[in-house]
């Protein structure tokens, strides 16, 4: 009669038991979409924060100035769009010289990006081009624009050429400092290639210095863009003759000590600027973004 020996069987620790339902992990799209809330908080959090603080001190010296009696100078945040966006006039005469503002910082702004990438290629296919006149390019940069504006409504009346052209005279350098440095950066062993290909330099130019120089040229579009809606703006100040822009409306506001009205005129401006640079930033992913690694 044989026997046999129970012997105890070894619970893991690892196994589940029986009445304990197993643990399941979270859903990946459940974890994806907390980690994409939580990076958007972390990326819209700081600049919330100094907002709500900017707010809070600027209703802050609006009071003060109010219980003395120079509340004008100052209106309180909501009175921007109280008194200026919401008003049916107020509202609808910044809305059309934005529109107007524009066109003409739209306009400055192609004109300076033709010249500009068309002088700095010019710089890179030829030395003594660039040795001649790369000068008075600092030169014109250097020039405070409050001082050439006089001359140019003198020479271009006071409508809007002129307008465009100080645009132009604003946006024009960044246009061709960036395009020239993207254009003068290619690689060497590169353009060495080409030559081993006897590549002429119409090739060279189209199929290797401007794709690489790309980068560079919508950096110069994206600081050119915030530079011609300034200009613009302070040639529409000082040329109050045809269709008023956004310049012009400061410039009313300000003598009417509209102070509210002119915060707001002041608000749309700078929004646009953020408009046109946000355009371009986006252009300049859609176009390089796929291949251009900026943190390389």
């Amino acid at each position: 009669m044989s026997t046999t020996s129970a012997e105890p069987i070894a619970v893991s620790a690892a196994e589940p038991s029986a009445s304990t339902p197993p643990v399941e992990p979270p859903a990946p799209r459940t974890a994806a979409r907390r980690r994409g809330f939580g990076a958007r908080a972390v990326l819209v959090g700081p600049p919330l924060g100094v907002l709500v603080v900017l707010v809070g001190a600027w209703y802050g010296v609006s009071i003060a100035l109010e219980t003395s009696g120079k509340g004008f100078l100052l209106p309180m945040p909501h009175e921007i769009f109280t008194l200026g966006f919401f008003d049916p006039q107020v509202g609808a005469d910044i809305w059309v010289a934005l529109f107007r503002t524009t066109g003409v910082a739209l306009t400055g702004l192609g004109v300076a990006m033709v010249l500009g990438i068309g002088w700095a290629i010019a710089m890179s296919m030829a030395r003594w081009v660039e040795r001649s006149t790369y000068a008075y390019a600092v030169v014109l940069q250097c020039i405070p624009i409050l001082a050439l504006v006089p001359l140019v409504g003198f020479w271009f009346g006071y409508e809007f050429l002129a307008r465009v052209i100080v645009c132009v005279l604003i946006a024009l350098f960044p246009m061709v400092s960036n395009t020239l440095f993207g254009l003068q950066s290619v690689d060497r062993s590169q353009r060495e290639l080409f030559r081993l290909q006897k590549a002429d330099r119409w090739t060279v130019l189209t199929k290797l210095t401007l794709p690489a120089a790309l980068p560079s040229i919508f950096v110069g579009m994206r600081t050119s863009a915030g530079l011609s809606v300034i200009g613009a703006i302070v040639g529409d100040y000082f040329f109050r003759r045809g269709e008023p822009g956004i310049g012009s409306l400061i410039a009313n506001y300000q003598s009417r000590l509209q102070s509210a009205e002119l915060f707001a005129a002041i608000l749309a401006a700078c929004l646009l600027g953020v408009a046109i640079f946000a355009l371009f930033g986006w252009l300049s992913k859609v176009a390089v973004g796929r291949w251009y690694d900026s943190t390389l």
